[in-house]
């Protein structure tokens, strides 16, 4: 994620802690060398009064200044690198129909089998194999989806038999393939909508946990999301003891010091589920960049893939993605309104203690 640097006292700043998030958004020039650099160059700090910025390498050398040997400001940047090479291997993944052994991967990237593995990982988040096996299921759901058979399903997923597939069925799908085809006809799903302070609300939830806790702007479309995600799910009333736990969560809304502590039943990938694990870590008045999460579930180059599993999660403030910002402080995207989530760290902050 590409910092914001629109300033020259934050370039500097930049330049001076050799910041590799500003690498391709500007380079900089000494006057006394006469050459340029990326952000992060590891060669010695320069004066500041000699440094001047510049928003592409082709504008520096037009001003007459020469590349560095050290960092090779004119080329791609390490980081930069690895995404192409990382993304090429998930695209030879995606388009064979079956999976590409590691040693056949890490051929492709010029690499050894050990040091493409932790690279995939560092950067996405997952192994190779996990990584496959996630697209797989996605095609398996694509199938499912367009009322495909189960059988047809398998092999669209490029599970060469039953025997393969059906074991790991219930953890790709969340819960067994006809079920999931059916629009899960057998789970049955309490829910509640009302109004808070921040709009419309509904708690859904299984006999395992809340399922989806979604904010909007009228009930009608909230409801409406309830049943597209599941389509053949029993609909039912929460009942007397699911109103406490309506209650608990209009209350957090309004008292976030309070605390938000229910039992929960999302349904993700293996990598989605280690971030909104690591939200849940988050304390309550405090925010963390998506490079940190993604460093804490250690996959310290995957912050893109962990903004999409926030964007993913299911139960809003109980998995608190709005305490997830940019590097540079400010606040990006949310699932329901940018107001919204401002409101909520507004409301945390207020209720610290001091």
């Amino acid at each position: 994620m590409k910092a914001s640097l629109n300033t020259d006292e934050q370039k500097w700043q930049a330049v001076a802690t050799r910041d590799p998030a500003a690498d391709g958004v500007f380079w900089y020039s000494v006057e006394t060398t006469h050459i340029y650099c990326r952000p992060s160059c590891p060669s010695r700090i320069p004066l500041r009064k000699n440094v001047r910025f510049h928003p592409t390498w082709e504008e520096a050398e037009k001003a007459g200044y020469r590349p560095c040997k050290r960092c090779s400001p004119q080329e791609p940047s390490l980081p930069e690198r690895r995404a192409r090479m990382v993304a090429q291997a998930c695209r030879l993944i995606e388009t064979s129909d079956q999976e590409p052994s590691l040693e056949a991967l890490a051929a492709a990237a010029f690499l050894s089998p050990f040091h493409f593995h932790r690279l995939f990982k560092e950067v996405t988040g997952l192994t190779p194999k996990q990584y496959a096996l996630s697209r797989r299921a996605a095609r398996v759901r694509e199938s499912l989806a367009g009322r495909g058979t189960v059988t047809d399903a398998l092999y669209a997923g490029g599970f060469g038999s039953s025997g393969h597939f059906y074991p790991k069925a219930a953890g790709l799908l969340g819960m067994k393939p006809r079920e999931y085809q059916q629009g899960a006809p057998h789970t049955t799903i309490r829910f509640a909508v009302g109004e808070c302070s921040l709009g419309s609300i509904l708690v859904g939830a299984t006999d395992a946990g809340v399922c989806s806790l979604l904010l909007g702007d009228s009930p009608e479309p909230l409801v409406q999301d309830l049943q597209d995600r599941f389509p053949r799910a029993r609909l039912v009333p929460g009942g007397p003891d699911f109103d406490q736990w309506f209650a608990s969560v209009v209350g957090f809304l309004d008292n976030p010091r309070v605390g938000l502590d229910l039992p929960l039943d999302t349904r993700g990938t293996a990598f989605q589920q280690r971030v909104w694990q690591a939200l849940r870590q988050i304390p309550v008045g405090t925010t963390v960049p998506y490079s940190e999460i993604a460093r804490r579930i250690g996959a310290p180059g995957s912050a893109r893939a962990v903004a999409q599993a926030c964007a993913a999660n299911p139960v809003a403030i109980a998995i608190p993605c709005h305490r997830v910002i940019r590097n540079d402080g400010s606040l990006s995207g949310y699932r329901w309104g940018l107001e919204r989530k401002q409101a909520l760290l507004g409301r945390e902050k207020e209720s610290l203690p001091g």
